[in-house]
């Protein structure tokens, strides 16, 4: 994974206070981390840092739209996304982070976001990923007929039944 000093974030000569960055994120952003799993992207993420005495409150939020191919059908679709996700910085002598709090040494000077905004676009999208035309039945394609020919039928209900089996019923 590269760096790119755009998603670093210099607070040191910020007054306390609300800033608010915009990142706009497309393909290139995700060719850093060599992420291969949308075939392309149009995002913006909106950054509002609280800069405060002691620590800094990051609250990120990301909308828009990424491309990604359908699980059944492999047709491409762009997936809306709409995702937020708060950070708090701290200042201690030991450098480390959870999924809510990252602890800088003292004395830095910026912060790196490049990796959150990462994580919090792509924890956002579904496991499945299904193209809505398959809900809606507006999708014509090939594997998805190939898909419905092959599904189980329903069987029908035969007429000889085990009488044991009919007993049990009468329970219910």
């Amino acid at each position: 994974m590269e760096r790119s000093s755009v998603y670093s974030i210099p607070f040191v000569g910020l007054k306390n206070g609300l800033h608010r960055f915009t990142f706009p994120i497309d393909g290139t952003f995700f060719d850093l981390f060599e992420y291969e799993d949308f075939l392309s992207s149009s995002l913006e993420v909106v950054l509002e840092m609280e800069k405060q005495t002691t620590l800094l409150n990051l609250h990120f939020s990301a909308t828009g739209t990424v491309r990604v191919p359908c699980d059944l059908t492999n047709e491409a679709f762009d997936l809306p996304l709409n995702t937020d996700f708060s950070l708090v910085v701290k200042f201690g002598s030991t450098p480390s982070h959870t999924d809510e709090i990252l602890i800088l040494p003292e004395g830095s000077f910026q912060v790196d976001v490049q990796q959150y905004i990462f994580e919090m676009i792509v924890l956002a999208v579904p496991i499945k990923k299904v193209h809505p035309g398959i809900a809606d039945g507006t999708l014509k394609s090939d594997i998805l007929d190939k898909l419905n020919e092959l599904a189980p039928k329903a069987a029908p209900e035969s007429e000889n039944t085990d009488p044991r089996w009919d007993k049990l019923k009468d329970l219910l």
